[in-house]
């Protein structure tokens, strides 16, 4: 999986800077909606664009192994389950049945 070191980076950018940057400041700066950074920071497997790691890696003035890193799916406490809608932990989750019976229907078999 691909972790996203975004928190890291705006802290060095912060110190550096001798100020608070607020991700707000970041999104705008970089050209990248401020929802899809927050997808990026807290959503494990997140899958970004190109555009947005270019963006990214002109903002924080960095390379795309300084911006995201590897991590073996061994070393997760939890599996992701990767999606068209993006990825969830598998744990707790609600089945195929539940999510039907919410419908008030039954499933088209």
């Amino acid at each position: 999986m691909i972790r996203f070191r975004l928190a890291e980076l705006l802290a060095d950018k912060s110190f550096k800077a001798g100020r608070r940057i607020e991700w707000q400041e970041v999104a705008e700066e970089a050209g990248i909606h401020r929802t899809t950074i927050s997808r990026m920071l807290n959503t494990r497997g997140y899958n970004s664009s190109m555009s947005n790691l270019d963006a990214l890696c002109r903002y924080f003035d960095c390379q795309l192994g300084e911006l995201a890193v590897y991590v073996p799916d061994t070393e997760l406490d939890t599996t992701v389950e990767r999606s068209f809608r993006g990825p969830r932990t598998s744990a707790g989750r609600p089945s195929t049945d539940q999510i039907a019976g919410k419908r008030g229907g039954k499933k088209a078999g």
